[in-house]
């Protein structure tokens, strides 16, 4: 597990939390148990030494940065003016997933957590060649992750019981049928194990 960073895809309290306009996706997480066993991962990472990244998304109130109109779903969106505003609580990192040595990596357009941040950057600097990813959701964010990645010459694994996308059968057909073109594919309970092993 040398060199690996974990990367916690929007797993904020206004995509999966209490602020939630995603009913569906948090029930998604909630029956995969998502939520504690990301929670498990980033306890065991930090044990290792293994650098934790957020990997957030939120808009100015100004629209600045952000590409409003070309995309379906944003433009669905963002018929709320208050959706995920930047230093609201939305935008929070979920409290039970927060560590003060924790990094994050915040993007305001887009659906990759590479285009347009300084993540690729921050990788390089800690020498990471492999990353893990966890969160949500399967049917955007993560493929997104994995493929520029990918693209970026990491190597990348997908936690399948701490990622989560709706419908469900379409989720588990992404990851059978996309993510295992691009990524290791492993469960909560194996990582840890991998983890114990080489980390600790």
């Amino acid at each position: 597990m040398a060199r690996t960073a974990v990367l916690v895809m929007e797993m904020q309290r206004g995509v999966v939390g209490d602020l939630t306009k995603f009913p569906e996706l948090v029930a998604a997480c909630e029956a995969h148990d998502v939520i504690p066993h990301t929670a498990a991962i980033l306890e065991a990472a930090r044990a290792a030494g293994i650098p934790v990244i957020h990997c957030t998304a939120a808009f100015r109130a100004d629209r600045a940065g952000s590409h409003t109109d070309n995309c379906p779903f944003i433009v669905a969106l963002l018929k709320d003016p208050a959706h995920m505003l930047e230093a609201t609580p939305a935008v929070e990192v979920l409290p039970e997933l927060r560590d003060p040595g924790d990094l994050e990596s915040r993007r305001y357009h887009g659906f990759s957590p590479f285009t347009g941040t300084s993540l690729d950057m921050r990788l390089r600097s800690l020498g990471v060649s492999h990353v893990i990813a966890v969160g949500v959701s399967l049917n955007l964010g993560i493929p997104g992750l994995a493929l520029e990645a990918v693209n970026l010459g990491y190597r990348v694994t997908v936690v399948t019981d701490a990622v989560a996308g709706i419908p469900d059968d379409y989720a588990r057909a992404v990851l059978r049928n996309t993510i295992s073109l691009l990524a290791t594919r492993v469960r909560t309970g194996d990582l840890l194990k991998q983890m114990l092993g080489s980390e600790a």
